[in-house]
């Protein structure tokens, strides 16, 4: 039997992915490094179906049609380059291997590059879904060489999610080289930032306001039927729903959240190429702030301010009102957050020369996907009236919501720091849009101080841009200054 492709690593994402493909009609050959693991699964969820259990490189390369797809579904990093390399003598001229994990745009385009000069094609994609999308269908941003994508977007777009109107699958070329895992990587950055936002509305409503975990259930379930509808919406209200021994699980859950490396690796780039994508930095560092815990259980006995646990009973306002502020500041922040991520992706195809059709990303994202949401048809709907958008919140519709969510927006964060409620993404959301929407900034003394000390030069609000001038501020400096660059 010959396998139309090929997967290596039944994990939780690989398996279910195979599983996706057999239901799609496609025959898969799996391997794994513990090669118990192929034959379990065999045996128990593949057990009657389309699948080719291998216990060797080899025997997965053997019973691939040609092209051979081959499709890794890995720890990110150096197993990647391990199979890479233990792949590489098995195929031949015009193979593909895929490679589906978290791995960094910056691999993936060498990868690409170094596979393209032995004669194979590669494909760097991001999936996202877990393990459900995985299942049931994903959304799937593939990058690379682009002469493989005629080869694997049959099962792609048979295997990803579909929207509507008319079955939309969540699955298009994304473009060269990394571009497929660096759309990924902002996905995930969003993602870091859309749960921050959801738990910093969760902290006020139930210790400002005092929600009971039922009232945050019924309130999220209302909010899903919004303009905040997404699937991370939805299973925050199943959250706070879910017992176990008659006990809340939310509530026994330590406040020390992980991660993986996806949404540093955002923030990070968005400092190299010079993009304040400020939401998704404070997302990143407020779960680094949390790990913390001992030093903040200690800090709490000695550091002086008003404590958020004693807010919750002495709440004397309208609270279906103040709800609502709640929802507007979640919503608006969640505008400036996508703001901020397409606008990133933009200076990063302009910097990495790749050509990316920003309203198909949004419709990658509409369906399968962490992230997915119905206004992401709104981010579509800007890009194909303006193409050159410079950025989400000057499209109409997004102006629009931004004035509608102010008044409430302003209000949530005004509270939050005076009842010493710490809410870095909610916060860093308003500063943006103010410091977006101000035509003059207090950069101008940041520039002058740079003279001073440095000679650094600056323009002038007279002069036209690109000419620099400096001032000898003390009377003891010279005429000398310093050539300009810009990081």
């Amino acid at each position: 039997m010959s396998a139309d492709i090929g997967l290596i690593g039944l994990a939780v994402m690989g398996e279910n992915l195979v599983l996706n493909m057999e239901s799609r009609g496609f025959t898969v050959a799996v391997y794994n490094r513990t090669t118990a693991k192929v034959d379990e699964f065999v045996e128990g969820r593949g057990k009657g179906k389309k699948f080719v259990g291998c216990h060797s490189l080899e025997s997965l390369v053997k019973n691939l049609k040609t092209p051979r797809r081959v499709m890794m579904m890995v720890k990110a990093g150096e197993v990647v380059d391990h199979f890479i390399n233990l792949l590489v003598p098995l195929l031949e001229k015009g193979d593909i291997i895929i490679d589906g994990g978290n791995s960094l745009y910056t691999d993936s385009d060498r990868r690409t590059k170094d596979l393209a000069a032995k004669g194979l094609l590669f494909i760097g994609t991001g999936v996202s879904g877990g393990e459900e999308g995985a299942l049931h269908g994903p959304s799937i941003m593939p990058g690379g060489n682009p002469a493989a994508w005629e080869h694997v977007k049959p099962i792609f777009q048979a295997i990803s999610a579909k929207v509507q109107p008319g079955d939309q699958p969540c699955c298009d070329w994304v473009g060269d080289g990394g571009a497929g895992h660096y759309v990924k990587m902002v996905h995930n950055g969003i993602e870091y930032g859309d749960m921050q936002l959801i738990s910093e509305a969760y902290f006020i409503l139930k210790h400002y306001i005092g929600l009971n975990n039922d009232e945050l259930q019924q309130t999220f379930t209302k909010w899903n039927k919004t303009d905040l509808d997404s699937y991370l919406i939805e299973i925050t209200a199943d959250i706070f729903a879910k017992k176990e021994d008659g006990k809340y699980v939310v509530d026994n859950i330590l406040d020390s959240a992980g991660q993986k490396g996806t949404g540093k690796w955002t923030a990070i780039n968005a400092l190299e190429i010079g993009i304040p994508l400020t939401l998704v930095g404070e997302s990143v560092f407020a779960r680094c702030l949390s790990s913390l815990k001992e030093e903040r259980v200690k800090a709490s006995t000695i550091l002086p301010g008003p404590k958020p646990e004693n807010c919750g009973n002495k709440f004397t306002g309208d609270k279906d009102k103040f709800i609502e502020y709640v929802r507007h500041a979640l919503f608006a922040s969640k505008l400036v957050s996508y703001a901020q991520g397409f606008t990133m992706m933009r200076a990063a195809a302009k910097e990495y020369k790749w050509k990316l059709n920003y309203g198909n990303i949004a419709l990658l994202w509409r369906g399968g996907c962490i992230i997915r949401s119905t206004f992401l048809g709104k981010i579509k709907d800007a890009f194909e009236k303006d193409s050159e958008l410079d950025n989400l919140l000057l499209d109409p519709w997004f102006t629009d919501k931004m004035c509608a969510a102010q008044e409430g927006w302003r209000q949530v964060c005004s509270a939050a720091v005076l009842s010493g409620i710490a809410t870095p993404a909610f916060s860093a959301a308003l500063a943006y849009y103010d410091g977006y929407r101000t035509a003059n900034l207090p950069a101008n003394l940041v520039q002058a101080q740079r003279d001073y000390f440095g000679a650094h030069t600056f323009e002038k609000l007279d002069q036209p841009r690109g000419q620099f001038f400096h001032v000898n501020w003390s009377g003891r400096g010279g005429n000398t200054f310093s050539s300009q660059y810009n990081i």
